[in-house]
């Protein structure tokens, strides 16, 4: 028999899985090993949930009685330093089970009668806002005991990094943390991507459309929230190939009550007909905004980019060019100058290239700064795959990034040169000693 139709042997095998409770049984044993054996990757999941550092132990379906019931959470970790450790019980949800609040908020019971410190939940549900939770619980629950969400994106996301970036000291963990991301990468193991835009998409786009969005349409802040959640997908897809933290940019109102940004989703989609967001990828010139137009059917990126502070108007636009010389044709580049209200003149990538001065409506105006914007077409469908908006939104941040933003530098100043020896002499010669720059001066003794 050819080896190529051997199956190599795998610490977390695949095979197997029969049905949801199998597969949440599995990975959540799966990831909790990995964490005890892998120190690094156990610190980087445990330490932003208020963890110290120390010696990391992990255990499944931990029996608890909770007044008439007997209760068993999928998972329980502690970590101990000296005298002191921290406890958290773990709920884990696979493929598109949804979290329970009931569930959790017997759990979060438990966890107060233990004397614990948290419960963590993990799903493939990704929060609109981080560090919020995807599912409502009594907040008086919350007095004693902390809840934290993982969603299955951010485990592998932080797998990817910790192995191939930030680094694992010992080779054998290092293999097994490949292990857990090769587990976790497989459609049996139950950790999916953002997949859907929920079952309100359709009728609110429609009615986007038409022109006939209320506010109090059903499902619209549903959708402004998957919205969001995609958002925070795309960051967390796009750190996984970066090795690095990508973030939704969001103020610090909205990061306290995640209402408010639900509520500009909201009016955007009523006024303009657009979804927009921000993202922030570090050492990267500026923010990128990603505005999903409904009515044009079309999704855009942009990028605003500082002008050099130094030389004629042309000479800043053909900075930017040479940043952009393999950069698509369709580009659309805006030149905004001092003092200017409203937009600046805007042409197309290929027609600057041939004729630069089209940004320039002003010669007497400094030029100030560039926005770069490519569009694509935009998805309807709610799921994945082709024509749909899911799928439209990752391809054209992705693309945006790959084709414009890794190629764009910000402009400083060079540094002050320093003249020749000989170039002073030449220019001293038949001049008096004590004229001249580098003399002493004449009040001198």
């Amino acid at each position: 028999m050819a080896e190529e139709s051997w199956h190599e042997a795998r610490l977390i095998p695949t095979s197997g899985i029969n049905g949801a409770e199998e597969q949440e049984r599995r990975a959540t044993s799966a990831l909790l090993a990995v964490m005890t054996a892998v120190t690094e990757f156990g610190r980087a999941l445990t330490k932003p949930l208020g963890a110290p550092a120390g010696r990391l132990e992990a255990y499944v379906e931990v029996p608890f009685q909770l007044r008439d019931q007997r209760l068993f959470p999928d998972g329980l970790i502690r970590v101990s330093r000296g005298q002191k450790s921290w406890t958290a019980l773990v709920e884990v949800k696979t493929g598109d089970n949804p979290l329970a609040s009931a569930q959790i908020e017997n759990y979060l019971d438990i966890a107060r009668e233990q004397g614990f410190d948290a419960v963590l939940t993990i799903s493939n549900e990704i929060p609109p806002v981080p560090g919020q939770h995807p599912t409502t619980v009594d907040k008086r629950k919350l007095r004693r005991v902390a809840l934290h969400h993982l969603s299955w994106t951010k485990v592998l996301s932080e797998a990817v990094l910790q192995k191939e970036f930030r680094g694992v000291a010992d080779p054998d963990q290092a293999w097994i943390l490949g292990e857990l991301i090769r587990y976790l990468e497989h459609p049996k193991s139950g950790a999916m991507e953002f997949s859907d835009m929920g079952e309100h998409w359709v009728p609110v786009r429609d009615a986007i459309k038409a022109g006939t969005l209320r506010a109090n349409d059903k499902g619209l802040r549903e959708v402004a929230a998957r919205f969001d959640a995609l958002l925070q997908f795309a960051c967390l897809d796009l750190g996984r190939q970066l090795g690095t933290e990508v973030t939704p940019v969001l103020s610090r109102k909205e990061m306290s009550d995640p209402t408010v940004r639900t509520q500009a989703l909201v009016n955007d989609a009523i006024t303009a007909g657009q979804f927009v967001g921000t993202i922030r990828i570090p050492k990267t010139v500026g923010n990128i905004v990603v505005t999903a137009d409904v009515r044009a059917a079309s999704v855009t990126c942009h990028v605003d980019v500082d002008a050099p502070r130094q030389g004629r108007p042309t000479t800043r636009v053909n900075w930017l060019l040479r940043q952009l010389k393999d950069a698509p044709a369709a580009l659309r580049i805006e030149a905004r100058a001092a003092h200017e209200r409203g937009p600046g003149a805007a042409d197309l990538l290929s027609n600057v290239r041939e004729d630069p001065t089209l940004l320039i409506a002003d010669p007497s105006r400094e030029l100030r700064s560039f926005r770069i914007a490519f569009s694509t077409p935009m998805g309807l469908k709610r799921g994945r795959g082709r024509g749909s908006f899911i799928d439209a939104v990752l391809g054209a941040i992705d693309s945006f990034y790959t084709d414009v933003v890794q190629n764009l530098k910000a402009w400083s100043a060079a540094p002050p040169k320093m003249r020749p020896e000989a170039e002073v002499e030449s220019e001293q010669e038949g001049v008096d000693p004590e004229l001249v720059s580098t003399a002493l001066s004449s009040q001198d003794e």
